[in-house]
């Protein structure tokens, strides 16, 4: 399941980066970021850069084909969901203005709730833990408890279980 955890977290850099810049084109700049996001893209990063010399990166490995296969559902269905998702989170942040959450914590937060609210087969305490987890990592110190703290208001008026998948 590691390339679940992964798969989010690209999901987050992706929508962080939305947030900052729309694209003309998502489907376009989708692509792009996936084969940006290949381990072969992420190795080639590392090596000292070498002016003028093209190289051509090889094709994605299987994980990273699986990341894209879970991660790319969650950025669209985000986007899809995008009005409905923000209008959750500002139910739940009353006297606070959406700009004032910080962008990574927003999109870690828009993520997590698309799940819950629309992804039947994973449990929403698995995407609150999740997006808790990915707060700790992107994120400031305090972020992770704000985080669980939205979360588990939107889980407590959610009408499924929230420790099983439904689908």
């Amino acid at each position: 399941m590691r390339h679940r955890r992964l798969a989010r977290e690209r999901a987050v850099q992706f929508l962080f980066q939305h947030d900052l810049n729309p694209p003309e084109n998502p489907d376009e700049a989708l692509d792009k970021f996936w084969a940006s996001q290949t381990t072969a893209a992420l190795e080639e990063d590392k090596k000292p850069a070498t002016w003028g010399q093209a190289t051509e990166l090889p094709p994605p490995t299987t994980e990273d084909n699986e990341v894209r296969l879970f991660g790319d559902p969650l950025i669209r269905g985000v986007l899809d969901h995008l009005k409905e998702i923000d209008e959750t989170i500002a139910e739940q942040v009353k006297n606070w203005d959406m700009d004032r959450i910080a962008k990574v914590d927003r999109n870690i937060l828009r993520l997590a709730i698309h799940e819950m609210l629309h992804r039947e087969d994973i449990p929403p305490v698995v995407s609150i833990n999740e997006a808790i987890d990915i707060a700790k990592k992107f994120s400031t110190e305090k972020s992770g408890r704000f985080v669980n703290g939205i979360l588990d208001k939107v889980k407590a008026k959610l009408m499924r279980p929230t420790r099983t998948s439904v689908g």
